[in-house]
């Protein structure tokens, strides 16, 4: 199936991430919308808003961290193994944004990442699939860190 800058194939994904820093274990619902331009290249759009939280103590006292959003773009490059199975690559750029609530007091942080990461596509009839991905986030701001995370999705070609 050949594709062109003007007419790309596009593929919708839904799924569950998990969400890991080391010290917080945090979940999500993430949506993609992507378009390949080539066999090999293509666009993706991502976002995803928290579902699972982290309850955490602070100087002796319980709190929550709350994954609220997150949103990225990313240039995307596939190798097809089979006609139901291709491999992947990604690099982007990305927004994310946290919320802590410790004794009443509530502090939002919001990060700008770099992010890259590998995964696969699995399609069952060649439109409907699963999608396996690892993605890290490496934060840009003067408190640095980064962000593995994990996503099993459902994934469409239309």
């Amino acid at each position: 199936m050949a594709q062109s800058f003007s007419d790309p194939q596009w593929t919708g994904s839904v799924g569950y991430t998990h969400l890991d820093s080391g010290d917080e274990s945090l979940g999500a619902i993430t949506g993609r919308v992507g378009a390949k331009v080539s066999r090999y290249i293509g666009v993706e759009a991502e976002g995803s808003f928290g579902v699972k939280d982290e309850d955490v103590t602070i100087a002796g006292v319980d709190g929550t961290i709350e994954h609220e959003y997150d949103a990225a773009v990313y240039a995307v490059g596939s190798v097809p193994v089979n006609p139901n199975l291709e491999l992947f690559g990604r690099v982007g750029y990305g927004t994310t944004s946290l919320k802590a609530d410790v004794a009443g007091v509530t502090a939002t942080e919001d990060g700008e990442s770099i992010n890259y990461g590998a995964g696969a596509n699995y399609f069952f009839d060649g439109q409907n699939g699963v999608r396996a991905d690892w993605t890290r986030r490496d934060f840009t701001d003067d408190a640095g860190g980064e962000i593995d995370t994990y996503g099993l999705s459902f994934v469409r070609r239309f």
